[in-house]
């Protein structure tokens, strides 16, 4: 049994079926009980699994994002106005130069975190090349190399592509997604992302920063009500002092203002998206470093397939396109030269 003039597939089997290969179109006969097969002209991977759909919850999972993107913006916007009316008049009135450079420590992050929220919330992650795909005429020898046939979408899906369900497209170098930007985070908008972490931790160290500072201006004075009974062990003593601070705070946290009280909220909330945030953008840029997404890094889990480590995966991610290596004097190269 043959095909064409070009190939030939000879073979008897029992129970015989003959699937098509949706990448080229060309038949092969396979063992009924073959679950996927790859193409030997394209390359593409057919798999026999049953027609698939979108779940049901993706309308709701998309609602959930949206709310999600909405309360972000308006934390941020809180933050960033309740901290100028909170932090800066009490700047001004310190120094007109201390406070002019402050606001502009502070427009700088505010535009700085607010663009890159924009762009890896409402730009596309990337989505794989269009190709053709469905004629062997059209389609060449290896042009569909490892491609797969995505069952949701309806369209060829390369091997560095993922579909997401919550968004209902398939994602080229998909890492994770993000229901905070309410979309994925791929190819087109992964350093878009880092950078927003980026901005967003330094933004929220500035301002825990200054609300202490100006925290420490506006707090009432702390009165002791028993200075005068401290006496016994060193470690009764302690506690009677720290007893006596914690209540002199409390008592002195009811003359604060509204000012004042913000100013506690701006801390504490900072401290806690600071600490959450830091620990996404580091694992962020171990897995770049490493060369996967983490994605990919839970294929690789129980296999030894893992990225090279190399610190040209962040240079090459960040626009980098030669290593700092290159603009410093070259040392380890250059011939030893020796004074007689």
């Amino acid at each position: 049994m043959a095909t064409s003039a070009d190939e030939h597939f000879v073979t008897t089997v029992d129970n015989v079926m003959e699937p098509t290969c949706w990448g080229c179109g060309l038949l092969l006969i396979l063992p009924s009980y073959t679950p996927t097969f790859k193409c030997g002209w394209c390359g593409a991977i057919t798999s026999q699994n049953i027609w698939k759909q979108e779940s049901k919850y993706s309308c709701w999972r998309r609602l959930r994002d949206r709310c999600f993107v909405c309360v972000l913006l308006v934390f941020m916007l809180f933050v960033i106005c309740g901290g100028v009316w909170a932090v800066y008049p009490v700047i001004f009135s310190i120094s007109y130069f201390y406070g002019v450079f402050h606001l502009t420590i502070a427009i700088v992050l505010s535009i700085s975190t607010l663009s890159t929220f924009s762009l890896a919330a409402f730009c596309c992650a990337g989505t794989p090349p269009s190709i053709m795909w469905g004629s062997y005429p059209l389609v060449g020898s290896g042009d569909l190399e490892n491609y797969t046939f995505c069952h949701y979408c309806s369209k060829p899906k390369s091997p560095r592509s993922h579909h997401c369900r919550t968004c209902g497209i398939c994602i080229l170098d998909m890492d994770h997604h993000c229901p905070f930007i309410g979309n994925c985070v791929g190819a087109a908008n992964h350093r878009h992302f880092i950078t927003f972490l980026i901005s967003t931790v330094v933004s929220t160290i500035y301002v825990a920063i200054m609300s202490i500072n100006v925290g420490l201006q506006i707090w009432p004075p702390l009165t002791l009500s028993s200075h005068n009974r401290l006496h016994g062990s060193s470690t009764d003593m302690a506690l009677t002092i720290m007893r006596e601070i914690i209540l002199a705070l409390l008592n002195s946290a009811e003359l604060l203002s509204t000012r004042g009280l913000l100013l506690i909220y701006l801390f504490v909330a900072c401290i806690s998206v600071n600490v959450g945030l830091s620990v996404l953008l580091w694992q962020q840029l171990c897995f770049i470093y490493k060369g996967n997404t983490y994605l990919s890094h839970l294929a690789s889990q129980g296999s030894e397939q893992d990225g090279v480590k190399d610190c040209q995966n962040l240079f090459r991610f960040f626009g980098c396109s030669y290593s700092v290596s290159r603009y410093l004097p070259i040392i380890r190269t250059s011939p030893k030269t020796h004074k007689k």
